[in-house]
């Protein structure tokens, strides 16, 4: 069986050490490293990854918000809900759709502040990094005890515990934990967490065979993430906005998965040259070590 962390904040003074926020932090800082790194190795200028991130990061936070709340709104609304846990943001709560989306819009206006139009090469640099970020997330949902599968008696069974906190009372998330196992589920953020690994190095592989741009690695990222979700939603138990049935992230990852790749199937073969990934500017200017290489990787 694995254990569950005891609890998932520490106090520290009058600041609240949130392992979840930790976690969304540390994945992000991973995506912007090794995003940089393939960007700059495409033949993109330094720094552009950092700069844009300054745009993408804070609206793909407020989209995935957004969409968890949508998608879950009894949660927050109605007779003995508090809305203002909508805001709540670090007790958890972020629907990927609509962090890609959103930060999809960011994206693109932080590379236009740049002068930079290929967005395309920009999605299939950062790809990889994002979905690595994605599992270093989901750490965040094992410490909060959140977004667990059904019960099951298997080897690798996640334990939950009961919390309490003088606050709050008794509840699965907040507080620290009694020791009383409430349930053995299946661990599904450790599914998740092992395919997005997975996802990240097949990109990789894929990218240097393949030579995809244009933008077709990014959806096929989209493609292969939303492949995962699908199966890990048929083993989630929690309560859930349905539609025909469904759960709706189920819906959704089908949906997506086949917009994904029919844009991988019709999108333009081959890669960007490396001059498209500069700002005009660029190319007429800068010091020595910004130029571009002489081919992409």
């Amino acid at each position: 069986m694995i254990p569950s962390p005891p609890q998932g904040v520490w106090e520290l003074g009058p600041f609240p050490l949130r392992a979840y926020a930790l976690w969304i932090i540390l994945g992000i800082v991973v995506a912007i490293w090794w995003g940089e790194r393939r960007w700059v190795a495409r033949g993109g200028r330094a720094g552009v990854v950092l700069d844009t991130a300054l745009w993408a990061v804070p609206f793909g936070l407020v989209g995935g918000r957004l969409y968890h709340v949508a998608t879950d709104w009894y949660r927050y609304f109605g007779e003995g809900r508090n809305p203002v846990d909508a805001l709540k943001i670090w007790d958890g709560g972020l629907g990927i759709w609509g962090a890609v989306a959103l930060g999809a819009v960011g994206a693109y206006i932080g590379l236009r502040q740049q002068g930079i139009r290929a967005i395309g090469a920009f999605g299939d640099a950062v790809a990889p990094g994002i979905v690595l970020a994605q599992g270093i997330g989901r750490l965040g949902n094992y410490f909060n005890q959140e977004l667990y599968g059904r019960e099951t008696d298997v080897p690798w069974a996640l334990e939950i515990y009961q919390r309490y906190d003088e606050s709050y009372g008794y509840s699965e998330t907040i507080g620290r934990s009694t020791g009383q196992v409430l349930a053995t589920v299946h661990p599904t953020f450790l599914y998740e967490l092992l395919w997005n690994v997975l996802v990240a190095v097949a990109l990789v592989v894929i990218d240097r065979r393949f030579r995809l741009g244009h933008g077709r690695l990014f959806a096929l990222y989209v493609a292969l993430y939303c492949f995962g979700r699908f199966w890990v939603e048929l083993l989630r138990a929690d309560a859930a906005t349905e539609v025909l049935g469904m759960r709706i992230n189920t819906l959704v990852s089908v949906v997506v998965m086949v917009a994904a790749l029919v844009y991988v199937w019709r999108a333009r073969r081959g890669r960007e040259d490396p001059s498209e990934l500069r700002a005009p500017e660029d190319l007429t200017g800068g010091s020595p070590e910004d130029a571009p290489p002489l081919a992409g990787r």
